[in-house]
Parts: structure tokens; sequence; C-alpha cells
């Protein structure tokens, strides 16, 4: 999930480098919300496996 979040974020990169605005925008957002996704789900995994061992 992380791998996509940092793609989509090249793409913004790139396409605001040639001029692309909306298409910036638009990946620059959906990279946000994968990075978020990617936090919450490995904060989840990390809460459940302490509590496993414990």
């Amino acid at each position: 999930m992380l791998h996509y979040a940092v793609v989509f974020l090249v793409i913004a990169l790139i396409a605001a480098l040639f001029g692309f605005g909306g298409i910036a925008a638009g990946a620059v957002g959906i990279a946000k919300v994968l990075f978020f996704v990617f936090v919450i789900m490995a904060a989840v995994t990390f809460v459940l496996s302490l509590l496993r061992k414990g």
C-alpha cells in the first residue's frame, strides 16, 4: 500500500512539472488517502501483535 502511495506521489510530481495541475492535485489526494490507510493498518497490526504476546 505504501508503494502505491509513493507511485501516485511521483505521478503528481511529474504532472505538476509539466503543468497539469488538476491531475497533480488528484494524484496527491489519492497518495494522501493511501498513506493514511497504510499508517492506520500498520498501527492496528502493531497493537494486535502486542496484545497477542501479552
